[in-house]
């Protein structure tokens, strides 16, 4: 299956079963994505209690649980942590 380009949402597959699937991943990507606001910028480690929805721009010198997101957002959506990689032109 392949993404949009700008905002990377899962397309629909031809005759793929259980659509309802991809199509609540990409809404769940366009709440997050639209209108962003994060809860911190330059975060080294994920929050011991994050907020459904909550999005933080990870910090470049980032540990634990963010090793390796260096300036990404991560998006705590449905009890877990999303690693969101920026694309040119986003704002937050």
């Amino acid at each position: 299956m392949t993404n949009t380009p700008n905002l990377s949402l899962p397309y629909l597959a031809a005759a793929q079963a259980q659509k309802h699937v991809t199509v609540n991943e990409a809404l769940s990507l366009i709440d997050a994505l639209a209108q962003m606001a994060v809860a911190s910028v330059g975060a080294t480690s994920p929050p011991a209690t994050p907020a459904e929805g909550d999005r933080y721009i990870v910090a470049s010198n980032a540990s634990g649980a963010w090793t390796g997101w260096n300036n990404s957002i991560a998006l705590f959506s449905s009890g877990a942590l999303l690693r969101l990689i920026p694309q040119t032109g986003w704002l937050a």
